[in-house]
């Protein structure tokens, strides 16, 4: 999970923020990559939603579960198979997907186990990468994109732009998105500006006629 994402003026990360307006109070919500479990500890206290997290790092589990939280050892790539289908109203990819091995395997199994998605991911097409690229030739690192290129968990670097055509060829509907900047929302070119998108998603049903997406 990237570390240098944008904070609000509480000190509160406002991708965080949104996912937690997002999230209807009670839900059922699975929290894959839940790190020290500050995001679920949110929902828990302000939605009252039943959470259940998976981390992979021990000491991180054992912070979110000092926190009354229950999370559980595992990898995030193989821990969505532990549930059945509609075991969650949400699953949480929240600065994951661009970690996973096989990105369709994984949010389609998501989709499965819960009713709605929530991912979230770092915006390679923000322009300060464009500059750092343009001007230095070399892979970028920037707030959102911390690492160099050869200690980075990411193993997809993606944009805006370009998960919303991923989304409508594999028949996702994105029903609500949220583009982070430094200082909040982003409304106006978040390809260029945002330097994360967040997007609630679900699957589209096939028809019944041809069993192509609708």
């Amino acid at each position: 999970m990237a570390s240098g994402v944008a904070k609000s003026p509480g000190g509160e990360r406002w991708d965080y923020l949104f996912i937690v307006e997002a999230i209807p109070a009670g839900s059922r919500v699975l929290d894959m990559g839940s790190g020290r479990g500050t995001l679920l500890k949110m929902l828990v206290d302000r939605k009252n939603i039943r959470g259940t997290g998976i981390e992979i790092v021990d000491e991180k589990v054992y912070d979110a579960v000092s926190k009354g939280l229950t999370v559980y050892h595992g990898d995030f790539n193989e821990g969505l198979s532990y549930y059945p289908e509609g075991s969650f109203d949400y699953v949480i990819l929240s600065q994951t997907l661009q970690e996973a091995h096989d990105t369709v395997r994984v949010l389609k199994q998501a989709l499965k186990v819960g009713r709605f998605v929530i991912a979230s991911f770092p915006n390679f097409g923000n322009w300060k990468s464009r500059m750092q690229l343009l001007a230095k030739g070399r892979a970028p690192v920037t707030a959102s994109l911390p690492y160099q290129w050869y200690d980075t968990p990411n193993v997809h670097s993606l944009t805006i732009k370009d998960f919303r055509i991923f989304a409508c060829e594999q028949g996702i509907r994105i029903v609500r998105h949220f583009y982070v900047g430094e200082k909040g929302r982003i409304r106006f070119w978040p390809n260029l500006r945002a330097e994360y998108g967040v997007f609630v998603l679900e699957q589209v049903a096939p028809t019944a006629e041809n069993g192509t997406v609708e």
